[in-house]
């Protein structure tokens, strides 16, 4: 599916079919071609609004989203303190921790400048921890995604090297700017590094976005490199059982994610 819409030049519309697969899209749908069945087949209309506002529920609930990571995305655990150490203790083959985007403001008044979205920053943040912790230098690949526009002729990748700098106080060794999707991350960000002969990327997103992020490097990569999987954004919430069955705002955010990993693994992306 993604080679079909690179193909037909129409890459600019997956931020937007994106978006109306996504929930609640197509449960609204769904309850309008109930109301409209209410009429000449009143039971299947009925049976269709409930299916839609049952799924619109769970589509919001945090339950919802640790069932489908667990049983449907299989996101691998988080580095262990024991393996942080082995990386330091032993820096070889040469290695690099590669930070993904996740999204950037392209102005932040507060500020009165770009600033990266939350999703960025705690990667980010992750990333040059992780760098601090093992002394492997870091990169960060992000340029403008395909539902962003650019202004100031900033990417992604060079907002995160001022604040990395700037407020981390950890400068970036390597930017990638020029990628729009994961494919494009790992492209790049392998064309970059190969060259310098890294033999060992150690890959940070969020553990909803590793299985594709890893799948897409790996292919990338062939046998030439080794991706170790660091994923962030593992904990989980401290409300009670009960309350991850309530809709919430985090709970949406959640599912969506987690449906946006599983349409790009089945377009392909």
């Amino acid at each position: 599916m993604n080679g079909l819409f690179v193909m037909l030049g129409i890459e600019t519309w997956k931020p937007v079919l994106t978006a109306l697969l996504l929930p609640p899209v197509p449960f609204l749908v769904l309850m309008l071609l109930g109301a409209r069945l209410l009429l000449p087949r009143r039971g299947l209309g009925w049976l269709v609004i409930l299916f839609s506002v049952a799924m619109m529920w769970l589509s919001a609930c945090t339950g919802t989203a640790q069932l489908l990571s667990q049983f449907v995305l299989h996101p691998p655990g988080a580095l262990t303190s024991g393996r942080i150490k082995e990386m330091k203790a032993d820096p070889r083959p040469p290695a690099a921790i590669v930070v993904l985007g996740g999204g950037m403001e392209p102005y932040a008044p507060e500020y009165g400048v770009s600033n990266l979205k939350y999703i960025s920053m705690e990667r980010l943040r992750y990333g040059v921890w992780l760098g601090r912790e093992t002394g492997i230098p870091v990169a960060f690949s992000g340029g403008v995604g395909w539902g962003a526009t650019q202004e100031e002729g900033k990417s992604e990748a060079q907002v995160a090297s001022q604040i990395a700098a700037a407020e981390f106080g950890r400068p970036l060794k390597w930017l990638e700017d020029k990628s729009r999707d994961t494919r494009e991350n790992a492209k790049f960000t392998l064309a970059l590094l190969k060259p310098l002969g890294i033999k060992h990327i150690v890959l940070v997103t969020h553990g909803w976005h590793m299985p594709r992020a890893v799948r897409a490097f790996e292919e990338a990569a062939g046998s030439d490199i080794q991706i170790e999987a660091a994923p962030m954004g593992l904990a989980r919430g401290v409300e009670t059982p009960s309350l991850t069955w309530v809709p919430t705002t985090s709970g949406i955010t959640e599912v969506r994610n987690i449906v946006h990993e599983l349409l790009g693994r089945l377009a392909g992306a």
